[in-house]
């Protein structure tokens, strides 16, 4: 990582949006605005918690080990805060976070970070609801993969990264994003997740551009969400 020649406008995440105005010159002083190559991690599992992180450009990818393999817990897009997780008692990250393109993020450290929600009321209790959801659906994704075939985690999968990320100009899901990736966000196979995808080209719910996909048919693609396993 290095220092961004392009720095935060104090209005893109919810910590700028949310904060007191009176705050954001406080904001301003103790940031770091820092560029984050592709491929590059930013912060890495088992090291001790230093701050959280707001990401002003680019898709980022949090992830952690499951046994021998990678799991991707979430992946974050403009305005959305990482390194949230080592909130608490334990003082080390419990997840790591990687730029999946050319990235700026806003590095806000630990100190000053606990001093704003004491302060910020707003932005304290949109966190709060904020962990909330976040817990229902790492519930539901855990259920899932207990419960659902992975042909159904995928379609699912993909659901949520168009609702999140949306659609770029050819009407594909606005992340480019590789199979290996998916398959860690599904926790399946590379091998297993190459075949659901080419199963549901077959069946002409989804369109493959190299590392673009595009849903054809959300309604039917949803059904397959809901098939036994």
């Amino acid at each position: 990582m290095k220092k961004a020649k392009k720095s935060c406008d104090l209005k893109s995440c919810s910590f700028c949006k949310l904060c007191l105005k009176e705050w954001l010159p406080a904001i301003d002083l103790n940031r770091q605005t820092l560029h984050v190559n592709k491929g590059e991690a930013f912060i890495h599992e088992g090291e001790k918690v230093t701050g959280v992180y707001f990401i002003y450009e680019g898709a980022v990818k949090v992830h952690k080990k499951w046994g021998e393999k990678e799991l991707i817990v979430r992946f974050a897009k403009k305005g959305d805060i990482v390194g949230h997780r080592g909130l608490g008692n334990d003082t080390y990250y419990p997840v790591s976070a990687t730029a999946m393109e050319p990235a700026i993020v806003c590095f806000i450290d630990m100190d000053f970070f606990l001093s704003s929600l004491k302060v910020n009321h707003d932005f304290l209790f949109q966190l709060m609801m904020f962990f909330a959801e976040e817990l229902k659906v790492s519930e539901k994704k855990m259920r899932n993969l207990a419960h659902m075939p992975v042909k159904g985690r995928v379609a699912q999968a993909l659901i949520t990264l168009q609702e999140k990320f949306g659609l770029n100009l050819d009407g594909f899901i606005d992340l480019i994003l590789t199979k290996q990736d998916l398959a860690s966000y599904t926790g399946a196979t590379y091998e297993t997740v190459f075949r659901v995808l080419n199963e549901l080209v077959d069946e002409k719910l989804v369109k493959l551009s190299g590392k673009n996909i595009r849903i054809l048919d959300n309604e039917k693609l949803t059904l397959v969400t809901n098939l036994p396993g």
